[in-house]
C-alpha cells in the first residue's frame, strides 16, 4: 500500500519553505484518510519493472505511485519533477488551482 506517511518528512520540508505551518497541513492530510482509498500492493505489484524501467533514472522509490497510477489509468499529483515523461499525465498543485477556479 502507498501511505501518506512515507513522505510526511520530506513534505514537512517543502511546507516549511513555502511558510505553512505544518500542524495544520499534517491535520488535513490525515483528514484525506477518510475519502481517499488506498490501493492494494497486488493490484499494482505487478507493474514494479515497468514503472522502474520509467522512472529508476530520476528516482527508483517513486515506482510504486508510478505504478499506481498506471494500474487504474489517473494522472499523478506531483510538484516532483521525476514524474515527467513517465508516460503517465501529471498535475501540478498551480494547474489543479486553475482546473477548478
Amino acid at each position: 500500500m502507498v501511505q501518506f506517511f512515507g513522505f510526511a518528512v520530506a513534505i514537512g520540508v517543502v511546507w516549511y519553505q513555502r511558510g505553512i505551518k505544518s500542524e495544520a497541513a499534517m491535520t488535513v492530510l490525515n483528514n484525506l484518510e477518510s475519502i481517499v482509498q488506498p490501493i492494494d500492493f497486488d493490484l499494482y505489484a505487478g507493474l514494479q519493472q515497468q514503472a522502474l524501467q520509467r522512472i529508476a533514472v530520476r528516482d527508483a522509490d517513486d515506482w510504486p505511485v508510478l505504478a499506481c497510477a498506471m494500474s487504474i489509468g489517473c494522472p499523478v499529483w506531483t510538484e516532483d519533477a521525476d514524474f515527467f515523461g513517465s508516460g503517465v499525465a501529471t498535475w501540478t498543485t498551480d494547474r489543479i488551482a486553475l482546473y477548478f477556479a
